[in-house]
């Protein structure tokens, strides 16, 4: 079986960093799929002669930092930016600029996340896109800020690093450091303890394609072993690895410095800073929910999905029971925001007056299905409901719900006939009207009440 085949694996996982712009140039950094070719693109990311980099660009520095603290590493004040040299169609510098080579020291270093050892982060511009089947180059990725992490061969199966990667992407989220309509695409290090040598599986682009291509990887080596080191590459297609050429070392790629770009100092004081700004990690937010809000994992776990609901919850939580807003949050929050095509961050929904809603709510002022209604407002900017819930309170008075109830009845002959033949949802049918009839302000449980003690005679 595979998954007795235990291995030695390392990552070398590649990240887009979400800025507006490239890492040496002002062109906007688009990760747009199906974007027309060769828009966002300048003589410095197309290395046209003489075309020199500019100042790297300090948001993608600075977020490439949170990176290397969220994985727990050293951050190394000093660093020089390298030419690492390899001629591919994609790189029209023909050397790619980069963080990283014998000369030079990375970002970030000695780090854990999950009990997996962190070997270094670097940052690194991304090559262009080059299309094999007609030859052409799109320079829009050209240029675009990278991280690269770099894993120690910590991991034995294909699973362990499928769980990992998804803490790590769950992790990077929290940041808000990464594109992640972009995904990730890794270099996978695999071999056999005592038996093969290590095989390189370059650039695979999504977290499914990694497992497949390890667990495919370590049954052909144990099938056919291995004593050269090698570069692969997986056909998604095929569902197998194939060869691409012998393993390059690092002298193969003559890294040397880069003379156009000055030396990047990182004072403590900025790293500081930084670090204030970086969130609770998902785990932390989960422990914290439990503890402190007396929420149960489940309904935590779907809380901690997403940082922006995370915290749009202990705010709320603040203000008003938190397991009274629980429901209002991991349904209804939810529903509004599907039902909108929109994520919390892209509406303009203060706490306050989701607040001021669940407050109406819990002191009976409104009926739920009310309160649904004027949640469904809130799009595309919330409101403040007591401004306009002063005609519209909740009506639990029996003799009114009843003259109502009795309308109903009587615009609806058919439906009060099916009901005694027994069909059930012909009473929720009834129920529905007295809801319409009253705009959804009708008490729930005194009219069904009310309605059943009609429907009896």
């Amino acid at each position: 079986m595979v998954n007795e085949i235990k291995g030695m694996i390392g990552l070398e996982i590649h990240c887009y960093l979400l800025t507006k712009e490239k890492l040496f140039c002002r062109c906007k950094a688009s990760r747009e799929r199906g974007l027309k070719p060769n828009i966002y693109v300048c003589p410095i990311c197309t290395g046209m002669p003489g075309a020199k980099p500019m100042a790297p660009n300090f948001e993608a520095i600075k977020k490439a930092i949170a990176i290397a603290l969220m994985l727990g590493c050293k951050i190394n004040n000093s660093l020089r930016w390298q030419r690492k040299h390899y001629d591919w169609p994609d790189l029209p510098k023909g050397y790619q600029n980069t963080i990283s080579g014998a000369e030079s020291v990375a970002l970030g270093e000695n780090g854990n996340l999950g009990g997996i050892r962190i070997k270094s982060m670097h940052l690194e511009e991304d090559p262009a896109s080059w299309n094999p089947d007609n030859g052409c180059v799109d320079y829009n990725r050209s240029g675009l800020p990278l991280v690269e992490i770099i894993t120690e061969p910590d991991f034995s199966s294909a699973e362990e690093v499928v769980n990992w990667l998804k803490i790590l992407v769950h992790n990077l989220s929290y940041l808000k450091a990464v594109d992640s309509n972009a995904g990730i695409k890794a270099d996978v290090n695999v071999n056999i303890p005592k038996k093969t040598e290590r095989v390189e599986i370059k650039n695979i682009n999504s977290i499914e394609n990694i497992g497949k291509a390890i667990e495919y990887e370590l049954k052909r080596q144990m099938l056919e072993g291995g004593k050269t080191r090698e570069t692969r590459r997986f056909d998604e297609a095929k569902g197998k690895t194939e060869k691409m050429r012998e393993k390059e070392s690092a002298e193969d790629y003559r890294f040397i410095n880069e003379p156009d770009l000055q030396e990047i100092i990182i004072e403590k004081k900025k790293i500081g800073e930084v670090k204030k700004e970086i969130p609770e990690m998902p785990e932390e937010k989960l422990k914290k929910l439990i503890k402190k809000h007396k929420i149960d994992k489940k309904n935590a776990e779907i809380l901690t999905k997403n940082i922006d609901i995370v915290e749009f919850f202990e705010r709320v939580a603040e203000k008003i029971d938190g397991k009274f807003a629980l429901p209002w949050v991991t349904i209804e929050l939810l529903r509004f925001l599907n039902y909108n095509k929109k994520t919390l961050n892209e509406v303009n929904l203060k706490v306050e007056h989701f607040v001021n809603l669940l407050k109406l709510v819990k002191d009976g002022k409104i009926t739920e299905l009310k309160a649904k209604e004027i949640l469904n407002r809130f799009y595309p900017n919330s409101f403040d409901p007591n401004d306009v819930v002063k005609h519209e309170s909740k009506i639990t008075d029996e003799v009114e719900i009843t003259k109502i109830a009795e309308e109903v009845l009587k615009e609806n002959e058919g439906a009060v006939k099916d009901y005694k033949k027994g069909e059930k949802k012909a009473f929720d049918f009834l129920m529905g009207m007295i809801m319409a009839k009253t705009k959804k302000r009708a008490d729930y449980f005194v009219s069904r009440k009310v309605l059943e003690r009609l429907l009896k005679y």
